[in-house]
């Protein structure tokens, strides 16, 4: 009978991600944090052999045979982490005596997940990075190519496409920036001990001074500029929500992109790229689906929601510990980073490939406009000495009469027609079509677009590399 495999894991996040939160990567985490708490105890002065580090750095990855192995012990303990020492001390008999020495399971489990979590969130800010590489590019090509806005979903003010994706951009940026933020301030929790008073190592070590240097020295070895200040027997729950909080906001930023293309793929103005044999509908042999932009939506909801869950955790610690957060964050830390993966994959396999459509833009903008430039046209007779409050009620009645056009009758916008034949207005066709140049109402967008890209995006970008396994995604 086949077994359930977490969709994250086959359809959806990186090789890299799910590699970087396997259990074989996890135990080798756990064993260099015996290796440096070994270490750094025999130069503290325990007597620990040399041979003992020695077998230790050779099994540093955990084979296929030992893992096994581990499971079959775990079955038998009921200890994840007993039976991964009592698997490594078969393998590793002179390290044996000294693995784990003061320690408490926390030690190991916990300080693996700050480190696994620091790696994820870097993995995470370089898909970012070609997140924002795309959208940039898209916003760069499209920064003079005028739109109608929409405010509401209701005909606004026109802007340009490049400027819209600049809202895109921007959100991103910011998610990612608050991300980076928090991965600087992650420390290993140390050797702490079970409650977090180093009771254990000071009776090892036998004074405050080493036991304080056997803390700095673990976290240098592992690329940290120290450790928490102060713990109870695990890591501060409350980093965890904090990291989470920017993926969060990535799927918030997501979903909101995806819900855009959504939209504007229904207007036809845009779409994500599509395959030549790609389906539709299994029903509808001519339907166009936004698939991947609906799978981001779908997964972003899950992504947000995740957040909620570390806040529990935060909220429900019991004095120095409890141990019924252990399962949840087994399921929630992997979860939320493999499914911000995905959710940038997704986003830059679409933001690389929009399609976009000149003619349909320009066909509702054109719908529109004369709408649009009803107080533009208003000023304009005004100043050539019409009557402001009639020429308003007259352009309100011509609306009206355009809009039962359109809608009753089928027919394109006849409010320029209308008002050209107004001589209260004085104003021909011709002054009238000058006066809807599409460019004149949208403000300085393509220049909005230029200085943001140069001033933020582009400075940002070159302080971030994309990912190593990056690559023209197909999703």
């Amino acid at each position: 009978m086949d077994e359930f495999v977490h969709p994250l894991t086959t359809r959806y996040a990186s090789k890299a991600m799910r590699e970087l939160f396997s259990p074989r990567r996890r135990i080798s985490l756990w064993r260099q944090l015996w290796l440096a708490l070994m270490a750094a105890e025999k130069e503290l002065g325990l007597p620990i052999p040399a041979e003992a580090l020695e077998q230790l750095r050779a099994h540093l990855e955990p084979s296929a045979t030992e893992m096994a192995r581990a499971a079959e012990l775990e079955r038998e303990t009921r200890h994840d982490v007993m039976a991964h020492i009592r698997t490594l001390a078969e393998v590793a008999p002179a390290a044996g005596p000294w693995l784990h020495a003061g320690a408490t399971s926390c030690y190991v489990t916990d300080n693996a997940d700050l480190l696994l979590l620091r790696e994820a969130a870097n993995l995470i800010l370089a898909r970012g990075a070609a997140v924002v590489a795309a959208l940039a590019n898209f916003a760069q090509r499209h920064r003079e190519l005028v739109c109608l806005g929409h405010t509401h979903f209701q005909p606004a003010q026109p802007t340009t496409v490049g400027k819209r994706a600049c809202l895109w951009l921007y959100d991103v940026l910011i998610d990612l920036q608050h991300l980076e933020e928090e991965a600087n301030r992650l420390r290993l929790r140390g050797a702490k001990g079970t409650t977090g008073t180093q009771a254990s190592f000071l009776e090892l070590l036998g004074s405050p001074e080493k036991v304080e240097e056997l803390d700095r020295r673990i976290a240098q070895s592992f690329g940290f500029s120290g450790t928490y200040p102060v713990t109870g027997q695990t890591s501060p729950r409350k980093v965890e929500f904090y990291l989470l909080a920017p993926l969060s906001g990535l799927a918030q930023s997501a979903y909101r992109f995806a819900t855009d293309v959504r939209l504007l793929s229904r207007l036809g103005e845009l779409e994500e790229p599509q395959e030549v044999g790609q389906v539709g509908s299994s029903a509808m042999p001519y339907k166009r689906n936004p698939m991947r932009c609906e799978r981001m939506c779908a997964i972003a909801r899950y992504l947000i929601e995740l957040l909620g869950n570390a806040a529990w955790t935060a909220a429900s610690q019991w004095l120095e510990r409890t141990l019924d957060d252990s399962a949840n964050r087994r399921m929630v830390l992997p979860e939320a980073f493999l499914a911000a993966d995905s959710l940038l994959l997704l986003w830059e396999s679409v933001a690389s490939g929009l399609n976009v459509y000149p003619a349909m833009i320009a066909r509702h903008l054109n719908e529109a406009l004369p709408f649009l430039a009803t107080e533009t046209i208003l000023l304009r007779a005004t100043a050539a000495g019409g009557n402001r409050q009639e020429l308003h009620e007259r352009l309100r009645q011509h609306s009206r009469q355009a809009v039962a056009a359109m809608k009753l009758e089928g027919k394109e916008n006849p409010l320029l027609e209308l008002i050209a034949g107004d001589p209260a207005f004085g104003l021909s066709r011709e002054e009238l079509h000058e006066l809807l140049r599409p460019e004149r109402f949208a403000g300085r967008a393509a220049e909005q677009v230029t200085a943001f890209l140069t001033q933020y995006v582009r400075p940002w970008l070159s302080l971030h590399s994309l990912p190593r396994d990056h690559a023209p995604v197909e999703v």
